[in-house]
């Protein structure tokens, strides 16, 4: 079976594993200190993002494998859904607000098991809503950033969990989104550096100008989608 894999497979493996990692050092006993935890497991969501980037050229440059796209979904399942689910449940958990609550408990884990739903349904479908410019349904990458640094700079409990249901519902929605160019991927790369480098140095500076950007794609493109298309029909 190893020989199916492409070197693209490799990378889209690298990124299961980076999904993995983040989870892992959040309930392991290595790191006592919780912010360095909560730190390192963002970055590892974050390095899963620039993996997954980095594959798509890979495969597009050389050759996919028979298996490259099913094992791309099963890839990012882990990374841009698992993850970081598990990384907003383990953020509030952790906050007497919410530990010492039965009802926040639920209310978190019912917000978090949609996104769950959403995300899985998003992703196994991807490949068949697949369009050559646009994307079907709020990205995969730009929900798990959005839902990742909210939780990361731990905006308050009430405001999380709605977002976490509004982004997911996003995820699977037929809402279409313009895909990036290359100049746009490249300055979310450095952004992503930024945040992994930096923390939460400088009034979270780098987490927030990745979070602005990332929310004017989200909210941006549809909108400038929407009054071109209108202005098309009117034949300007």
């Amino acid at each position: 079976m190893i020989k199916l894999l492409s070197l693209a497979d490799f990378i889209s493996l690298t990124n299961a594993l980076f999904g993995f990692f983040s989870i892992l050092v959040l309930f392991s006993g290595f790191f006592d200190d919780f912010n360095l935890k909560i730190h390192i497991s963002f970055s590892f969501i974050l390095l899963g993002l620039l993996a997954d980037g980095l594959d798509g050229i890979i495969a597009r440059r050389f050759s996919k494998s028979k298996i490259g796209e099913y094992l791309e979904s099963m890839a990012d399942m882990t990374t841009m859904v698992i993850a970081p689910s598990v990384f907003v449940y383990f953020v509030y958990i952790n906050t007497s607000l919410v530990s010492d609550n039965i009802f926040r408990i639920i209310y978190l884990l019912f917000a978090l098991l949609l996104f769950v739903f959403f995300g899985f349904v998003r992703l196994a479908s991807f490949n068949v809503m697949k369009e050559k410019k646009l994307f079907v349904g709020l990205p995969a990458s730009a929900s798990t950033i959005i839902i990742l640094i909210l939780s990361y700079i731990e905006i308050d409990f009430i405001l999380i969990l709605p977002t976490v249901i509004i982004i997911g519902a996003a995820m699977a929605s037929t809402i279409e989104f313009l895909k990036p160019n290359i100049y746009v991927n490249i300055s979310a790369a450095i952004l992503i550096f930024l945040c992994i480098i930096l923390d939460r140095s400088f009034y979270n500076i780098a987490p927030l100008l990745l979070l602005i950007a990332i929310l004017i794609y989200s909210v941006g493109g549809p909108i400038f989608r929407f009054f071109n298309a209108k202005k098309q029909r009117k034949g300007f």
